[in-house]
């Protein structure tokens, strides 16, 4: 199949190249208020037309068939086309004929499939893929390609019409290991290879970009690769098939086309969540930063107060929210009351203008849910089955199966467990050969019950998770996503993020099934929760952005503050920009030792990038931290100055640049002075020379700005220091009458010079004339010296120097505030 699949695509591609089609004559052209499609006799597409230009934005190079399907692992093209009262007819070899329903609308035409004969042999249908010459910004998984004027696009209108070209069975899209062929690398210059998109909807190509979609027919079992498996049984599902594959196509100034498909959205019945009223793919609080902190139903207030304090809007609940995942029982330890109890902390920071989301593992369910013990839900996803074929009693540890195909999978088997009937048993492996049998079994696995089975009864395996989790098929996804919704209406949460939401392809479905839950999820929502929502996950599909809000990528827990996927976060805003959604940096934690200077570089980074951010901070932290009333106030700040868009373009640049600080101070209600900030960390270590020989460091360090005082930093690592030394510029030694024990911190700050803890709390502040601190603009040599007292290995003073760079006003826009 996969082979066949290859040559499919091969096929089609050099139909593409040769340019098969080369028809003139039109028999229908269909026309929005801004763009037209010709399609010609031969049901290949003639025009991809801007009406108010004239353009043809067709690419010459290839070929494009409004639609085509696949047969026997072929893609067959249409013979010829025709119009019969507003239907448009497709004849393919094989005697069949595809009709078509055409809607032309005011700002996007709708093709649907309405039906098809010998149906039953058509494994896939395919929209496109459309050609096109536009290659400055294609959104990949929005499937919009945009150019200097005018933008093309692409939309599926209902789950099972697939935004992307059928590459694998498994329906899961390919990252973009066509930047590695060379020749569309410029396409995408923040694209080092790093970081790797998917390619769906919209895909660049040598000629410009191509726009696709397709459905599968899904009513045959199928064998696919995923999961690190290289087989799974798909079950059958039953949705209609291609009948009913749908999409919209349009064409708009490049400047209306994020407007264009929210009027697509409300024309023709999609997900169109808000914002207070605003669509949230407008709205600027769709880029809000948020808290993470743990809560219960008793110290809610608290964690209300620190998310006011620190001047945002919302709170997201972080610790163990439920008891198992499936059913999605609250955990008794932090909401003894349940639903109400919940509902009361919502209805809490309701009432400060706060409001309160929660993490979703997505269908991952526990082993201790219901849905796995004491009697397991048939509607666990399965890898694949065999029979048993001797029969066996409650106590059988070497388990006799027909077939061993599903069972020695062992590169994603994490929990290695089969059912049988309403048993679940654990084993260790496979016999090497025929017989086949599943060895050193454990019975009752779960707190099932081990009982006696028949020979030729079904043993099948259960597909799981690295988290220990097992997974759903589609009807039990669509329950948890029921279940899921009715948690949120009855308890007002307004946040959610759908977590390992690649588990649901535990559906068979690929994409399909990543969007099936936060569909369903939605679809089962209050309208009253839909006028307020914010939604995001691990995930993006095409048919997805038009449910969640946003994504919010990169996590805390591998480095240090600036360190942990820095570069991953920073080049997913190019890939947020180009799919028309708001910018979000991730999730930082914030810890008792976190610096001014660290939070203010993310705070920067974050106006820089019109981006929002998550802060992961527990109150044992925040009070332990220092600078902590300085934090919050700080981030307050500058979520005002963001959110407002108070900050030039130019300012927006220059925050943009990872190397660069900087630093903001109230100056008045409404202003504030907005410093840039040069610094180098440089490295005085221990070391051990001949009598005699100097041990002091000398740094050059280049101020940008003009003449004046520096500012410093020192960190003592693994000894303490004394008898410490400045000389600038060889002109004048300067001594600090200070010991700075391992781990402390000595910093000059507003004209003084102050002595920390490793958590920033005050130990004693210095008599120290910062005038002898001179630097000049250029160019300047600084030396320092100090006595490590018990050094250990790798013992140093970290040394940071800070200039001003140059310093502007920025006013709060209170238009936007």
């Amino acid at each position: 199949m996969v082979s066949s699949l290859k040559y499919t695509v091969v096929f089609a591609f050099l139909l593409f190249v040769l340019g098969a089609c080369n028809e003139k004559s039109s028999i229908a052209d269909f026309k929005t208020n801004q763009f037209s499609i010709s399609v010609g006799e031969t049901g290949s597409v003639i025009s991809l037309t801007d009406l108010a230009s004239g353009i043809n934005y067709l690419s010459k190079d290839t070929s494009t068939y409004l639609m085509s399907i696949r047969v026997g692992g072929q893609i067959l093209y249409p013979e010829s086309a025709s119009l019969d009262q507003g239907l448009l007819n497709l004849q393919f070899e094989n005697n069949i004929e595809a009709t078509i329903k055409v809607t032309e609308k005011e700002s996007h035409l709708v093709f649907e499939l309405t039906a098809l004969t010998n149906k039953d042999t058509v494994e896939l249908i395919l929209w496109g893929p459309y050609q096109t010459t536009i290659n400055k910004i294609i959104g990949e998984t929005i499937g919009v390609a945009r150019g200097e004027e005018y933008a093309l696009g692409i939309q599926s209108l209902n789950l099972k019409t697939l935004g992307g070209y059928p590459w694998n069975e498994s329906d899961r899209m390919p990252a973009f290991d066509i930047f590695r062929q060379g020749d569309l690398t410029d396409m995408y210059p923040d694209n080092d290879g790093s970081v790797l998109y998917r390619v769906e909807a919209g895909s660049p190509t040598k000629y410009g970009s191509s726009l696709q979609a397709y459905t599968r027919d899904r009513s045959k079992p199928r064998i696919v690769k995923d999961f690190d498996h290289e087989k799974i049984m798909v079950p059958p599902y039953e949705d209609g098939g291609v009948i009913g594959s749908k999409i919209a196509l349009f064409g708009c100034p490049v400047e209306d086309a994020l407007q264009n498909i929210g009027a697509i959205e409300l024309a023709e019945g999609l997900p169109h969540p808000m914002i207070d009223g605003e669509w949230v793919k407008t709205s600027k609080d769709a880029a809000a930063a948020y808290l993470i902190t743990s809560f219960t139903e008793d110290n809610v207030e608290q964690a209300i107060g620190l998310t006011k304090k620190a001047g945002l809007k919302y709170l997201y609940h972080y610790g163990k929210t439920f008891e198992s995942w499936g059913h999605f029982d609250l955990f008794e330890g932090e909401f003894p009351n349940g639903m109400e109890g919940l509902r009361e902390c919502v209805e809490k920071a309701e009432a400060r203008g706060v409001k309160i989301g929660t993490h979703c593992l997505s269908n991952f369910i526990t082993t201790n849910d219901p849905y796995v013990t004491p009697i397991p839900d048939r509607r666990l996803a399965k890898v694949g089955s065999s029979t048993i074929t001797l029969d066996i009693d409650a106590k059988t540890t070497e388990i006799p199966i027909r077939s061993p195909d599903y069972f020695n999978q062992m590169k994603n088997n994490n929990l290695k467990t089969v059912m049988i009937g309403e048993e679940l048993i654990r084993y260790g492996r496979v016999s090497d050969s025929a017989p086949w049998k599943l060895l050193d079994c454990q019975r009752g696995a779960f707190n099932t019950k081990a009982s006696a089975h028949s020979s030729g009864k079904t043993i099948s395996k259960l597909l799981d998770h690295g988290y220990k989790v097992f997974l759903t098929n589609a009807d039990l996804t669509i329950e948890m996503s029921e279940t899921l919704a009715d948690l949120y209406n009855k308890t007002g949460l307004r946040q959610i993020s759908f977590d390992g939401l690649e588990g649901n392809r535990s559906t068979g479905l690929g994409t399909y099934g990543e969007s099936l839950m936060p569909y369903t999820w939605y679809n089962a929502l209050s309208e009253d929760l839909k006028n307020h929502l914010i939604i995001d996950a691990s995930r993006t599909t095409h048919f997805f952005w038009h449910i969640y809000t946003r994504m919010n990528w990169g996590e805390p827990w591998y480095a240090g503050f600036r360190e942990s996927q820095t570069e991953y976060r920073f080049n997913n805003q190019a890939y947020f920009k180009r799919n028309f959604m708001p910018g979000m940096l991730g999730w930082f934690k914030m810890t008792s030792e976190t610096s001014l200077e660290d939070m203010e570089w993310l705070l920067a980074r974050s106006a820089g990038y019109e981006a929002g951010y998550a802060l992961v901070a527990d109150n044992e932290s925040v009070a332990k931290n220092g600078n902590s009333d300085k934090i919050l106030e700080l981030i307050g700040d500058w979520e005002k100055l963001r959110i407002s868009d108070s900050f030039s373009d130019a300012q927006k640049e220059l925050m943009r640049d990872n190397s660069k600080e900087f630093t903001i101070e109230r100056d008045g209600d409404d202003e504030w002075n907005w410093q840039e900030i040069h610094a180098e960390i440089y490295t005085h270590e221990h070391k051990v020379r001949q009598p005699g020989e100097p041990l002091y460091s000398s740094f050059n360090f280049e101020n940008p700005g003009a003449a004046q005082t520096l500012n410093f930093i020192l960190t003592a690592n693994n000894s303490d220091v004394n008898n410490i030394t400045f000389e600038i510029n060889n002109y004048k030694k300067i001594q600090l009458p200070v010991t700075i024990k391992a781990g402390q911190i000595l910093k000059s700050l507003s004209g003084k010079v102050v002595l920390f803890d490793t958590n920033w709390q005050v130990i004693k502040t210095l008599d120290i004339d910062l005038a002898d601190f001179g630097l000049n603009q250029g160019n300047n040599v600084i030396t320092v010296d100090c006595t490590f007292n018990n050094p250990e290995k790798e013992a140093n003073l970290k040394v940071e120097i800070k200039s001003i760079v140059k310093g502007e006003k920025v006013v709060l826009n209170k238009a936007n505030a």
